[in-house]
């Protein structure tokens, strides 16, 4: 990758460990559904929210789509400013004369014709997109690509400020050889967004979820593809890099989701670290094999994932003050949240543990009615902990109990709504707490870089599942 890349620009000034975990190398159609993601987002803010845009295309990459894209984004832009090559055909088109774009005409041999970057900053929320193609040399002989679709990048994608206003600024830098008027205008709005940021979060939860979706029709559109120009021995090794790269990236959306979720209760946001790390203390003190408390800790920090788009009534108000329709989405959380991770197979077994927290240990439970032993063991451990986790913290009208009231709540429920030997084992790791010989954990032992089981191609079921490898995204 070229020295002067934005992207290897950012590496050199962050300091050592805070590049964003999502570095590394990507299809194109990965960065196609990450930029869309991230520009519909722009699209569906309210007025007041508009963002500072800086944009970098590829020589020959300008679409006249894009074009027409880019006049939508900029109506709803503090300003835009697009640095592509002067035959794009981008200065023809319409969008370029919107009093708030600037055009930066490229010179052929500046290595940012290679780049493709995308930055959003805004005053409640910032975001980005860099990355730099992959040279020929940098191929293996025999994978050097003869499809768009088959093209690599180094790149990366967050929503993390810190390195999201450093990224803009070697940008604005990297423009103002071509146009230093344009540069300062720039530097001034850069300098008012970082100086003044909003008091208020933008809630980014949405766009997660959308970011799930494309990658996730971005994988299917990049097989299908492949199946027509490849062998199959060639199209199951490429498909198996390409999933686990995107799996990789689909974890860290949903893990981001959850952060979305806490952040919208004030009342409650740590639930999913804590929730996670008192499953996961339960489950050392039963001896759990280490296989399932691994997914009982990623289970934990995702137990609530079923909320991402429920309304913040659900968050203000105890169950039995919600309206009918927030309340029918409060009962189908567990559902819900199983049904979004499902579809990464990678995530089965945490997709079963959440689907399945609501069953009581009497079988009147959702949603299958599960009884007993029947109900899988890590689900067990999670809804009991996770209610009790909810108790110690206020909701609405209701304080928050302490920690030996809201384990006598549990046990009155212990053999009708919770397994009555997690109770026990919950009682003993309180008690402990009460008398100081034990610190409750208010955060699981490993925080997931990424985690995600190998499925094999001939696994069939769960008992295939047993091997497990850290991957970074």
């Amino acid at each position: 990758m070229n020295s002067e890349s934005t992207l290897n620009q950012l590496k050199t000034l962050l300091p050592e460990g805070q590049m964003p975990s999502s570095y590394g190398v990507y299809f194109k159609n990965t960065l196609v559904a990450l930029c869309h993601a991230l520009e519909d987002h722009i699209l569906e803010q309210p007025d007041g929210a508009e963002p500072l845009v800086l944009v970098t295309f590829q020589q020959g990459k300008w679409y006249l789509q894009e074009a027409d894209r880019y006049s939508d984004i900029a109506r709803c832009s503090q300003r835009v400013a697009i640095a592509a090559v002067p035959d794009s055909g981008f200065g023809d088109h319409a969008t370029s004369r919107l009093s708030n774009v600037d055009l930066v005409d490229l010179s052929a041999d500046d290595s940012l014709t290679q780049e493709w970057n995308l930055i959003i900053l805004a005053p409640g929320y910032a975001s980005m997109v860099l990355c730099h193609e992959l040279s020929d040399a940098e191929y293996r002989s025999d994978s050097v690509p003869s499809l768009d679709v088959e093209r690599k990048f180094y790149g990366l994608w967050t929503f993390d400020r810190a390195p999201v206003e450093v990224a803009a600024k070697i940008l604005i830098e990297r423009m103002r050889s071509y146009d230093g008027a344009l540069a300062d205008q720039l530097t001034e709005r850069y300098e008012a967004l970082t100086n003044n940021p909003s008091d208020t979060s933008t809630d980014l939860s949405g766009v997660v979820a959308r970011i799930v979706n494309y990658l996730q029709s971005s994988q299917q559109q990049l097989v299908t593809v492949s199946r027509q120009t490849r062998e199959l021995w060639e199209l199951e090794g490429q498909a198996s890099k390409l999933n686990r790269n995107l799996a990789a990236n689909k974890l860290q959306a949903f893990l981001r989701m959850v952060q979305r979720i806490d952040e919208r209760d004030p009342a409650n946001p740590m639930a999913s670290m804590q929730v996670s790390a008192l499953a996961e203390t339960l489950g050392q003190i039963i001896d759990l094999p280490t296989l399932k408390l691994r997914r009982l800790r990623l289970a934990g920090l995702l137990f609530r994932i079923g909320l991402a788009e429920a309304p913040r009534q659900i968050f203000q108000q105890t169950s039995d003050q919600l309206d009918k329709a927030s309340l029918v989405f409060w009962r189908d959380r567990a559902a819900l949240g199983g049904q979004l991770l499902s579809s990464m197979p990678e995530l089965a077994p945490i997709s079963r543990i959440v689907t399945h927290q609501l069953e009581f240990w009497d079988g009147s439970g959702a949603p299958d009615g599960l009884k007993g032993e029947e109900i899988p063991i890590e689900s067990r451990i999670l809804g009991l902990v996770a209610y009790f986790q909810e108790l110690t913290e206020s909701r609405g009208e209701r304080t928050a109990l302490s920690l030996g009231e809201s384990l006598a709540v549990c046990e009155k429920l212990g053999g009708r709504r919770f397994d009555p030997k997690m109770v026990d084992s919950l009682s003993t790791i309180v008690r402990l707490a009460e008398i100081g010989m034990l610190q409750l954990p208010d955060r699981p032992s490993e925080q997931p870089t990424v985690w995600l089981e190998d499925l094999k191609p001939q696994a069939a079921n769960e008992e295939v599942l047993a091997n497990a490898k850290e991957i970074t995204s």
